[in-house]
């Protein structure tokens, strides 16, 4: 794992101003995917095969907006939580990141509002938060660990698709470009994760090793709400599916699907069980 030191450099090295970084196009094809078509939440179903090619574009621009704003809304609660503690004097040896890092992700926010307000003129609304309520009676190092682990879970699930879609020739250049400079950027997030990660468990393990087990599984029931928020019913009603409640719950119980979730997961459940907190089954 990269050293603290060296994730600092590397965000001096790497920064780029993203007001003026990026040739916006008028308009994006109507005949190009938005998303890759292989991470929209109906890949490899028969739901997908049933439907138009005119629906199926569309969905993957109504998904790629839906994709972007939980982006956003994922960034506005990890910054509202790292602002809170950034000079605190339990985080001063890593206030320095901390500056780079609110500052990258309000650029990212800004980029994933501007390509939603300028191509489709609105951003879906945050979805309904995960209750936390179970976490309460832990102890102040075990909070703050379940805080980083959601930080840390929302950026690995995100620089899964990111990393995807960089590439992905099929989809148009600017949002490419834009999955590419993020995953770029949230290497060094997950990686800074990662470390604080270890390093808080480090800190619950030896004042009360018993709330592992509990922290664990609020982690497996949040890996599976992070999922769940890519499958969003007005997604499917604006590309023109009928029914999309019912569509919604069937492509999350679909197994393709199940095994679709296992692979994005795949990574984050390893470090975490790597680390100590066991995790595991099927995202639902």
């Amino acid at each position: 794992m990269l050293d603290l030191d060296r994730l600092e450099q590397m965000a001096k090295s790497d920064y780029y101003n993203p007001y003026t970084a990026f040739d916006w196009p008028e308009a994006i094809e109507a005949d190009r995917p938005w998303m890759s078509e292989s991470l929209t939440t109906l890949a490899g179903t028969e739901m997908w095969d049933e439907l138009t090619r005119d629906q199926q574009l569309a969905l993957t621009r109504y998904e790629a907006i839906n994709f972007f704003s939980l982006n956003i809304h994922g960034i506005r609660e990890l910054l509202s939580e790292v602002v809170m503690r950034i000079h605190e004097r339990a985080y001063a040896g890593v206030s320095e990141f901390l500056h780079h890092f609110i500052g990258e992700e309000n650029e990212h926010m800004w980029l994933f509002a501007e390509f939603c307000l300028r191509y489709d003129g609105k951003l879906y609304p945050a979805q309904p938060r995960l209750a936390a309520g179970s976490m309460d009676h832990l102890s102040p190092p075990a909070r703050e660990l379940v805080v980083f682990a959601r930080v840390l879970i929302f950026e690995e699930i995100v620089d899964h698709y990111n990393a995807y879609m960089a590439t992905d020739e099929t989809l148009p250049r600017i949002a490419r470009e834009i999955n590419r400079v993020h995953h770029q950027d949230e290497s060094r997030h997950v990686a800074f994760g990662r470390m604080m990660f270890t390093g808080l468990l480090e800190q619950v393990a030896r004042r009360d090793p018993a709330e592992i087990p509990v922290i664990a599984e609020y982690l497996e029931d949040y890996l599976q709400y992070s999922i769940a928020t890519l499958y969003n019913p007005a997604a499917y009603r604006d590309a023109g599916i009928p029914d999309a409640l019912n569509l919604r719950r069937r492509a999350l119980e679909h197994p393709a699907r199940r095994a679709a979730h296992d692979q994005v997961l795949k990574r984050t459940r390893r470090f975490l069980n790597r680390s100590g907190v066991s995790v595991g089954g099927s995202a639902a």
